[in-house]
């Protein structure tokens, strides 16, 4: 027998007992615990469509799916492409904290006030390195500026260029000390800005030294300023390394000598480029009453007198305080002071090898292109800089750093060319400008690798960003 549905339909007069059919399994649930109660009721078909054969889960399906995270700080990061941080840096970076005094009077009473009104001029969401990395802009301009309207370095330009020289060096200086600041202002301090902030500092050597020989006029001589200023820094990085603090003295390069090159910017301003191309008794006349006699007969100019005095006054007596810190921490240490000294054995060989080249160079490359063969020399010096911060902060063994030499290979060639002309009546196998071209292009390719993939491995290390502030995850 049939017994009528109530809609209409026939149905068998049997009872169906309710079965469940488990759903797929990414979206099962687990499954009830059987029992054994009498049979459900048989549930009526829809009036449309064929019966289902399960039920429809009880969790609503997410066909959107979840946002990507930004991997937390704390999170261990993907070493697998790194290649100059390891395991060992990664875990130093983490609790790496900068150490550092400045002792100077001026900093301290005259410029720190105003520095701490300049940086409440900067938004809060300004990242330290896009301030860094601004200031550093200042100093490639005024370079540029100096080889626009003296190509050689050994003509006047106008002297609205020189005002422009003292303002430009002056805001990089206000920028350079703001950064700081502005990291600890937004809580955005970590290594990578140190790092930043250094090597757009080891770059500046060469860009103010190129401005200061525009202002001087002091042609091929501006290579021997860009040296008294590379030798202090590169060992006070070097200082840096062992003692872990870096100490500006009283009297210090990034305060005072800063502020006597801009000064003499615009003194120059008002008294002309030729003041300091003259010589130093016609500048000077109060030493034309000195008696001299042995250089009666020769013409001095007033900028070698300069380069004399920074020599003696400020690089000599920096040099003998930087080497006399390392060896009292490493004597402390029971450590060896020849590996302390071997770790500037690439510096020396950057002078040395530059010196020979310009010395055996048959078209002086010197005198005639000062702009490349300071630029080409001051990325060569930001690698090697570059390279000993990252072994400061990541903990590497203190000693001689093999993948420094790397920046110095090129050397090689230039000074080959050079000693083959000697050999072949004065004739180079290769032109010395393309030498020097691609001298530059091998050092400015180096540092920027060098600081591209280090950025990169830093802050995929900390979970930062290098020109955002945000606030890391927990």
């Amino acid at each position: 027998m049939r017994s009528p549905h109530p809609h209409g339909r026939v149905t068998p007069n049997i009872p169906t007992p309710s079965i469940r059919t488990p759903p797929p399994r990414d979206l099962a649930e687990p499954a009830p615990p059987p029992h054994h109660s009498s049979p459900a009721p048989p549930q009526p078909r829809p009036l449309l469509g064929p019966s289902r054969s399960f039920q429809a889960p009880r969790r609503p399906l997410h066909l959107r799916p979840p946002p990507l995270r930004r991997r937390p700080a704390g999170r261990e990061p993907d070493r697998a492409g790194m290649g100059f941080i390891g395991a060992h840096g990664v875990e130093t970076l983490k609790r790496y904290k900068y150490s550092g005094e400045d002792r100077s009077v001026v900093a301290k009473y005259v410029l720190q006030p105003f520095w701490s009104r300049c940086v409440t001029l900067f938004p809060l969401w300004m990242p330290p390195n896009m301030i860094t990395l601004t200031g550093f802009t200042f100093l490639v301009l005024s370079a540029l500026l100096g080889y626009i309207y003296s190509p050689r370095l050994d003509t006047a330009p106008p002297r609205w260029v020189h005002l422009a020289h003292g303002l430009l060096l002056f805001l990089y200086q206000t920028f350079d000390a703001v950064d700081g600041k502005q990291a600890r202002r937004t809580s955005s301090s970590s290594p990578l800005g140190e790092l930043f902030d250094h090597g757009c500092d080891a770059l500046a050597c060469a860009f103010e030294a190129l401005a200061l020989g525009s202002t001087l006029m002091c042609g091929g001589w501006t290579f021997c300023f860009w040296v008294v200023a590379a030798v202090p820094f590169y060992l006070a990085t070097w200082e840096h390394f062992f003692t872990n603090t870096l100490i500006l003295p009283t009297i210090n390069g990034p305060t005072e000598g800063l502020m006597l090159i801009y000064v003499s910017h615009l003194f120059t301003f008002l008294t002309g480029a030729e003041w300091w191309a003259q010589d130093f008794r016609k500048s000077l006349p109060i030493f034309g009453w000195i008696p001299l006699p042995f250089l009666s007969e020769i013409e001095i100019p007033l900028y070698v007198i300069v380069l004399i005095l920074m020599i003696m006054g400020a690089v000599i007596p920096t040099v003998r305080s930087n080497v006399s810190n390392v060896q009292e921490v490493v004597e402390a240490r029971k450590g060896s002071m020849a590996l302390a000294l071997a770790m500037i054995l690439p510096f020396i060989a950057l002078l040395a090898g530059v010196s020979i080249w310009c010395y055996l160079s048959p078209s002086s490359i010197m005198r005639n292109q000062p702009h490349l063969l300071v630029i080409g020399t001051g990325f060569n010096f930001g690698y090697l800089v570059g390279r000993m911060i990252l072994a400061h902060l990541c903990d590497e063994p203190k000693g001689l750093k093999s993948g420094m030499f790397m920046s110095l290979v090129f050397l090689c060639f230039p000074i080959a060319n050079a000693l083959i002309a000697k050999i072949n009546d004065g004739t180079p196998l290769v032109d010395e400008l393309v030498l020097l071209v691609l001298y530059c292009a091998y050092t400015v390719g180096l540092y920027l690798h060098l600081a591209v993939s280090v950025v990169h491995e830093i802050k995929d290390a900390l979970g930062i960003y290098c020109f955002r502030i945000t606030r890391k995850e927990a």
